[in-house]
């Protein structure tokens, strides 16, 4: 299982959502990533992506600067 940082920060929206996604096609089905993001619509967008691509959102929280996301490849 590989655990990888996605270092969004600073990008408005589409982008962390279009970046997530090809970052995902690169791991293997179980695998987690880790994304960081500071667009604020992203809190809504990036859950959405994962429910309706097959991923699991394992944690959601806010930071100083933005959120972190920790997502699992799904199938």
């Amino acid at each position: 299982m590989t655990d990888t940082i996605l270092d969004l920060k600073g990008l408005k929206c589409p982008l962390p959502v279009l970046k997530t996604r090809k970052a995902l096609t690169r791991l293997s089905d179980g695998d987690q990533l880790t994304v960081l993001t500071t667009d604020p619509m992203a809190e809504i967008d990036i859950p959405h992506f994962c429910q309706e691509n097959g991923h699991t959102l394992i944690t959601s929280e806010r930071t100083d600067s933005g959120h972190r996301f920790l997502l699992s490849k799904g199938s």
